[in-house]
């Protein structure tokens, strides 16, 4: 089944996918689909977080691409604004930020600006709602895979989000408001997930593309644009202080002028996908934090899926503080826009699950031999943390039961027993003693033994010197043709030695019958000679006693006819 779903933002390129699992090993929540050892995005489970992205070894992940969509807007006349996000700084070295408005205006931009306004006015409002409801735990809304999950999979907290905006539709509704109702605005940053945003019809208003550093620069590359030769030139927003911070953990609690030394205990900044999943799941009812920023991303924004991965994640920590401790043009402070221009409302989101009952968890476990408990070992390699997990996964169509190696070794194992059962030739297994390890029916038959023998030495059977030759390492393989009499059996023999188990495994095949009945053609066919040689004699010996009574016959006929030829003459002699 290929990835699918109305909103489905990331997909697989099937041609690189390799059967692994990491990807669903990987996924926060188990969006991964397998399918004939193919794995498929299920666009309606998934949270466009990217994680399988960044995590996939054949990089088979990957995500919509909208260069088209930024293009099409810019050909068809619309003036068209940037909003570039604060993380900039992280991805282009301090000579390219500063010809980088310019690499944007080339590419047809009419307005270049900054997230970081955005991001000022969720940061002073975040500050106003929390104060103002101090005794209650608010989640931030700056990640959209955050709120995804939420939506889709802990519904029970959307009361506790933030009621505003991701900086990006803060300044996306801002910069329509400050250059037209028609504007359309385009934002670039570092996340996968901020294109599923346009999936919700208030912030589809205030952003029409998004794009990722990714795209941008595969952009200047198709329109051989090189930042080396564009000229220096500013934004046409100054950026804020503080706010350029925003991709870091901790950073939204910095722009809003919150006193955290990282160890206030209402205050509350979490990233990576393990420790938010931990922090979401025991949020209490009566929460001692005020406020909570969480970001998906381990070290936050700087780590997203849509940044090239050239400089490790210190050094693009490093660029993103330096560049808001070095900027010599920026902002301290911008006049607060009006709350409503933020706001934003969440829902319950399907995620595509469904109720699954004991009795079908328990049929899957038993199709895999895991009904008992000791059974299930739970060793994650299928890529689901439990074997219940998976069953449920299997339950739902997300899974295969082939997906389980210890499941596939025990078949495995099995049929390899059913062969060295069911096989018609006898089988022995010795070590390097020659002592017998195992042996199979067919053996038992021919040799008229029983398990009685496992222990014993070759030798108790038959001569041991086929065996011997391969302990000595005279051959690797031996292929003879051995009579047993006090069997009363012929075979057909191969042997050949396991050396990395120190082994050796005897094949007997019987050719008794084959033999007997070659006997009993050679008997027939002497036979056979010899009664054509009795029966050519006789036909010689008939024909020559034929041939005298001819002969006799012949002579006496004559004589008769000459007497009667003399009688006749002296008759006619006598009348005269």
């Amino acid at each position: 089944m290929p990835d699918g779903g109305i909103q489905q933002i990331v997909f697989t390129l099937t041609a690189r996918c390799r059967d692994c699992y990491r990807c669903l090993r990987s996924c926060p929540v188990k969006a991964i689909r397998m399918e004939k050892g193919q794995a498929y995005v299920d666009g309606t489970r998934c949270i466009a977080c990217g994680t399988c992205i960044r995590e996939c070894p054949q990089q088979a992940k990957s995500f919509r691409h909208d260069i088209d969509v930024a293009h099409r807007l810019i050909e068809d006349g619309h003036f068209v604004a940037v909003s570039i996000a604060p993380s900039f700084a992280a991805v282009f070295n301090e000579w390219q930020r500063k010809r980088l408005a310019s690499g944007l205006r080339a590419l047809g931009f009419r307005y270049v600006g900054q997230t970081s306004h955005g991001a000022y006015q969720i940061a002073a409002h975040t500050r106003r709602v929390v104060g103002e409801n101090s005794e209650k735990a608010y989640i931030g809304t700056a990640c959209p895979a955050l709120v995804n999950y939420i939506e889709k999979y802990q519904p029970e907290l959307i009361d506790s989000l933030l009621p505003l905006c991701s900086p990006m539709a803060a300044h996306g509704r801002m910069l329509k408001e400050k250059l037209g109702k028609e504007t359309k605005v385009v934002f670039i940053g570092p996340c996968v997930a901020k294109k599923s945003e346009l999936f919700r019809p208030d912030i589809a208003r205030a952003v029409d593309c998004v794009l990722t550093f990714r795209e941008l620069i595969t952009w200047f590359e198709q329109n051989n644009i090189d930042l080396a030769t564009c000229e220096e030139s500013n934004f046409d927003e100054k950026p804020v202080q503080w706010a350029q911070l925003y991709p870091l953990p901790g950073g939204m609690i910095k722009t809003a002028g919150l006193e955290d030394d990282g160890l206030n205990m209402k205050l509350l900044r979490i990233d990576g996908i393990d420790n938010v999943r931990e922090l979401l799941r025991n949020v209490p009812d009566e929460s001692a934090y005020t406020f909570i920023e969480p970001l998906f991303c381990s070290q936050g924004c700087i780590n997203g899926p849509g940044i090239n991965m050239d400089k490790n994640i210190f050094e693009r920590r490093k660029d993103i503080i330096d560049y808001d401790t070095n900027i010599q043009d920026f902002l301290t402070t911008l006049p607060l826009e009006d709350a409503r221009l933020f706001e934003a409302t969440y829902k319950k989101a399907e995620n595509g699950a469904r109720e699954v009952s004991e009795e079908e968890i328990l049929q899957v476990l038993e199709r895999t031999g895991k009904s008992d408990p000791q059974q299930q070992l739970n060793c994650g390699a299928c890529g689901y943390d439990s074997c219940r997990e998976k069953a449920i996964a299997v339950v739902l169509g997300m899974a295969e039961p082939e997906m389980c190696i210890p499941y596939m070794r025990r078949l495995a194992e099995r049929r390899s027993d059913q062969i060295f059962s069911t096989t018609p030739n006898g089988v022995v297994i010795l070590d390097d003693d020659l002592n017998i390890l195992s042996i199979n029916p067919a053996f038992k038959k021919f040799f008229l033994c029983s398990d009685a023998v496992l222990g014993r030495h070759i030798s108790y059977l038959m001569d041991p010197a086929p065996f011997e030759k391969l302990i000595a390492g005279v051959t690797d393989l031996l292929d003879i043709t051995e009579t047993h009499r006090h069997y009363n059996l012929q075979c057909r023999e191969l042997f050949y030695m396991l050396k990395e188990d120190r082994q050796i495994v005897g094949i007997f095949i019987n050719i008794t019958s084959q033999q007997e009945h070659e006997k009993k053609l050679n008997d027939i066919r002497s036979q056979t000679i010899e009664q054509a040689n009795e029966l050519l004699e006789h036909q010689i010996t008939m024909a020559q006693t034929i041939a005298q009574f001819i002969g006799e016959s012949t002579a006496k006929g004559e004589e008769l006819v000459r007497k009667l030829l003399t009688l006749s003459v002296e008759d006619e002699k006598k009348s005269q």
